[in-house]
């Protein structure tokens, strides 16, 4: 009774979260001539793009980004466990061109100038803008772990970048030999998709379980507590019992160097040698806001949280990731939230109109097992000091006293979202 009460709840908080945020492309504008450019066409840009449109089709939309093709991080942990073809969550961008009239540039941002308001690409173009959207999501910090740089993903993959990455991961998983050993370093605060560590670690054991189940798995975590922790562990327990192994930093699970080379980890008073292992490295924002100065001392980059304009440089606004944005978690559901109301900001300030209260909505799921889903929800709003933070008692965490076919729905919806927010994002 009470996880009907709990999901009815989200449910409703989400349809008023989704009036706020998707109603807006109904009110016409209409009078703008303004251009606007998007940086990034992940989860935030293409979303951002998409709903720009909807909301004044008069708006000038250029989305710059290198690739013709988008894959999905979420749900790219089940291409680990061969539960997934990667093709099935890789999605082209032309859908975007073809109903929306979104100009596409498949060419990398090498440049953004925000006293010119100009944007220049590796090609030589330059495309000036009146606002400006960047969603350019992380860059790795690949100085942070001794021995680990951008040479020695080949051999310790990163794979927190959908796409080859992933394909090299599940390669190594295959091809080790039963009774091997997957080391998984987990990564410091803040990073892209807080419970996705420990998903990869629940859809490896579930490949492992099935075809070489003398396997084990460690992790060891630069922190002492994770998203989620109780809920994995008790999934662990009931479907990996003694083959997940979690070592948090202040019992000797800090890295301080690898060895690609050994296939070997240093921690303070350890050396584990790995069969495979899956270095995920601290995070920053990605190189085109560093580059263009809109990163603070902390890496990431500060925002009105309104409207996600820069407190830096004046016009351009920052999605996703990359954006400190209160209590919000850096996942692809946060990324698309933040888009819509950034989109609704931008349209109004073209107009010159009043941009309305915004609120946010965040979900994450995570498989246990392919019956076995878990999640975390929560809705936003912004405080009196304009930071974006949780409404208290609404959302929260899957109950640690699930049925299983409460787990298993769970488990359905996670699939269920991943097809309806690609669908939402890029068609």
């Amino acid at each position: 009774m009470l996880n009907m009460k709990r999901r009815n709840f989200i449910k409703a908080g989400g349809v008023v979260a989704a009036a706020s945020l998707a109603g807006f492309p109904f009110i016409s504008f209409g009078k703008s001539t303004g251009r606007v450019v998007i940086v990034g066409g992940g989860y935030g840009g293409a979303t951002a793009a998409k709903y720009l449109r909807l909301a004044d089709s008069n708006i000038k939309v250029t989305l710059i980004e290198p690739k013709t093709h988008y894959i999905s991080c979420p749900m790219s942990n089940e291409v680990l466990a061969g539960e997934r073809n990667i093709s099935s969550i890789t999605v082209s961008y032309q859908a975007l061109n073809t109903n929306y009239g979104i100009n596409l540039v498949h060419q990398m941002a090498t440049e953004i100038d925000p006293v010119q308001k100009n944007v220049r690409t590796a090609d030589g173009r330059n495309f000036p803008y009146d606002r400006l959207i960047v969603s350019p999501g992380v860059d790795f910090r690949w100085d942070a772990i001794a021995g680990y740089d951008e040479s020695a993903v080949a051999a310790m993959p990163h794979a927190w970048n959908a796409g080859n990455q992933t394909l090299l991961l599940r390669k190594q998983l295959v091809a080790m030999e039963d009774g091997g050993l997957v080391i998984i370093i987990a990564p410091p605060n803040p990073f892209k998709c807080p419970p996705g560590p420990y998903e990869r670690a629940s859809q490896i054991a579930h490949y492992l379980k099935q075809h070489k189940p003398k396997s084990k798995i460690l992790i060891l975590d630069q922190k002492d507590k994770f998203s989620k922790q109780g809920l994995f562990k008790q999934g662990w327990k009931q479907h990996y019992a003694g083959m997940i192994e979690w070592i948090p930093a202040s019992q000797d699970g800090k890295v301080l160097a690898v060895h690609p080379d050994k296939m070997m980890i240093e921690t303070d008073f350890e050396e584990h040698e790995g069969d495979v292992i899956n270095v995920i490295p601290p995070q920053k924002a990605g190189k085109i806001a560093q580059m263009a100065g809109l990163t603070d001392k902390t890496g990431w980059c500060p925002v009105d949280q309104k409207t996600f304009e820069s407190t830096i440089h004046k016009d351009v606004h920052i999605i996703g990731d990359a954006s400190i944005a209160g209590k919000m978690p850096k996942s692809g559901y946060a990324a698309s939230s933040q888009a819509k109301v950034c989109a609704a900001a931008v349209a109004a300030l073209i107009n010159g109109q009043t941009v309305a209260e915004p609120s946010y909505v965040n979900t994450c799921y995570s498989l246990i097992t392919p019956n076995h889903g878990v999640s975390v929800s929560a809705i936003y709003q912004l405080n009196d000091e304009g930071n974006i933070v949780s409404v208290k008692g609404a959302g929260g965490l899957s109950p640690m006293d699930a049925s299983a076919w409460e787990r298993e729905q769970e488990a359905n919806h996670a699939h269920s979202w991943i097809r309806n927010i690609l669908s939402d994002s890029f068609g």
